[in-house]
């Protein structure tokens, strides 16, 4: 037997996307009509201004990445759900570690991939969290909003 121990505390055996993937708003790279310099969007990320929104684009266009450095900015922790695997009781708890990051006084930015994949019901049960404060929320979408 070898005593070829592994250390995976690093990154090298984490997928080559996840390597490369932006930390900050500098090292983005596309989107310039919504992250240029001077743009609203990234003047109130980088003042840790949050404000909940959805992006919607193709798949891999960086809406995931993007909700992760606006996290890292805000300093916020960050509840992630998939519509596609996620349920109520993923929403409670989510919505319930949320509460209690408030009542420390921390924020939580709640990102919700494939949102268009809960019905206007579900989606409309973040509302009264996202009016009180307690999430800001952040949905991706490839399918365009309808409003």
């Amino acid at each position: 037997m070898s005593n070829l121990s592994l250390d995976f505390s690093d990154n090298t055996f984490q997928p080559l996307a996840a390597r490369m993937r932006p930390e900050n708003l500098a090292q983005y790279i596309g989107q310039q009509h919504l992250l240029a310099v001077g743009k609203p969007l990234p003047r109130a990320i980088e003042a840790g201004h949050l404000h909940s929104m959805i992006l919607w684009g193709p798949p891999g266009t960086g809406k995931t990445t993007l909700a992760e450095v606006i996290a890292r900015y805000a300093n916020a922790d960050v509840e992630r759900i998939s519509a596609v695997t996620s349920g109520v009781k993923e929403i409670r708890e989510a919505i319930e570690r949320a509460r209690q990051n408030r009542n420390a006084g921390r924020r939580t930015i709640l990102f919700v991939d494939e949102v268009h994949r809960f019905n206007k019901s579900q989606q409309d049960a973040f509302l009264p969290h996202i009016e009180d404060g307690t999430i800001t929320f952040i949905g991706a979408t490839t399918e365009k909003p309808v409003v």
